[in-house]
């Protein structure tokens, strides 16, 4: 059984929300709309070789903040079929 059924109903919209939100901030930041802020900056530091950038403090910053949440968290979030829209990588 898939274990996003047992997931109570109101946690789901909660997390779907959350997702909308994350996309809609990666699309006002010029990114794809269907593509999470954390498979951008995952494919940004798969490009840098594992880093992000001097000239990228905001960029830094949020993985920073979300490693300290999840270890590795925008490496594992890449999402390889989304960002084909992008209007600024």
């Amino acid at each position: 059984m898939n274990k996003d059924k047992k997931m109570h109903p109101v946690i789901r919209y909660f997390l779907n929300v959350a997702l909308a939100w994350d996309q809609l901030l990666n699309a006002h930041a010029l990114g794809d709309e269907d593509e999470t802020v954390s498979s951008r900056l995952g494919k940004i530091q798969r490009k840098h070789g594992g880093r992000i950038r001097w000239y990228r403090p905001i960029a830094w910053f949020l993985v920073w903040g979300l490693d300290k949440i999840e270890n590795d968290h925008c490496a594992k979030a890449i999402e390889e079929d989304e960002g084909k829209h992008a209007i600024f990588q």
